[in-house]
């Protein structure tokens, strides 16, 4: 059922996991879309595979911690299809595994120009183009290091709880203009960061965590582009600056 068709996406690290998981969602629904990603090759091929389904595509290069990258691609994508209708900000990165004393200033820069001021250059350029039209979507990418402590993990989980600071925000703001703002907080899924983790010797934490879902298990990419799709669709329509955790019941 093509419930999104004609209306215009656009997802940032969409070269793979959640990111891409969500441009085939969106694309399956009707959707013409366009995916970026820091890396060109991946995320060209990623579009090439969509379009040789007969969907609508898009690839850009962009990294988010760059903003004047974020405004060309907001540019691009609006001049390639005419609109924007949907934006999943879902780009991000791990912290090195540090605790607090011994965080570098290195590392802290590198994971908040993605994690957090690159959701913040993203949401301000499509809300440039959303607010023209008097409507839109968008769904920020938290985590469920949002709302939860994890030691050494202090440089994301402050990111992420930015995240959902600045999504509040601007839905109060821009919510009687047609235009609903939310995010979506991960737990445990399988994708590209799991796996580095588990390259990183991280895997006994991982499988640590594991234990405390009562789902029993790791979440499926697809899994979270449902809930996206839902956030940004019609059935979602009095949902407004909305934290959803899509964790198999780890944070209860």
């Amino acid at each position: 059922m093509n419930i999104m068709e004609g209306k215009v996406a656009l997802i940032t690290g969409a070269g793979s996991g959640l990111g891409l998981a969500t441009a085939w969602e969106f694309a399956k629904a009707g959707a013409l879309v366009a995916l970026a990603d820091w890396n060109l090759e991946e995320v060209t091929l990623a579009a090439e595979k969509l379009a040789a389904e007969g969907y609508k595509t898009l690839p850009i290069k962009c990294d988010v911690s760059d903003d004047a990258q974020v405004h060309d691609m907001v540019k691009r994508t609006v001049a390639h299809f005419g609109k924007l209708d949907y934006a999943y900000n879902n780009a991000g990165v791990q912290n090195l595994l540090a605790e607090a004393a011994d965080q570098t200033i290195e590392d802290f820069e590198r994971v908040n120009s993605i994690n957090y001021r690159g959701i913040w250059s993203c949401m301000k350029y499509e809300l440039q183009y959303m607010k023209q039209q008097g409507s839109g979507a968008i769904v920020n990418c938290s985590s469920i290091g949002g709302i939860r402590a994890g030691a050494q993990r202090g440089v994301y989980h402050g990111a992420k709880h930015g995240v959902i600071g600045i999504t509040t925000s601007a839905a109060v703001e821009y919510a009687g203009r047609g235009i609903r703002i939310n995010c979506v907080s991960p737990g445990l899924f399988y994708t590209g960061m799991a796996k580095e983790m588990i390259a990183g010797g991280q895997k006994e934490a991982l499988d640590g965590m594991l234990t405390m879902v009562p789902i029993g298990r790791m979440g499926r990419p697809e899994e979270i582009a449902a809930a996206v799709l839902f956030l940004c669709s019609d059935a979602a329509s009095m949902i407004v600056g909305h934290n959803l955790v899509v964790d198999g019941g780890l944070t209860i």
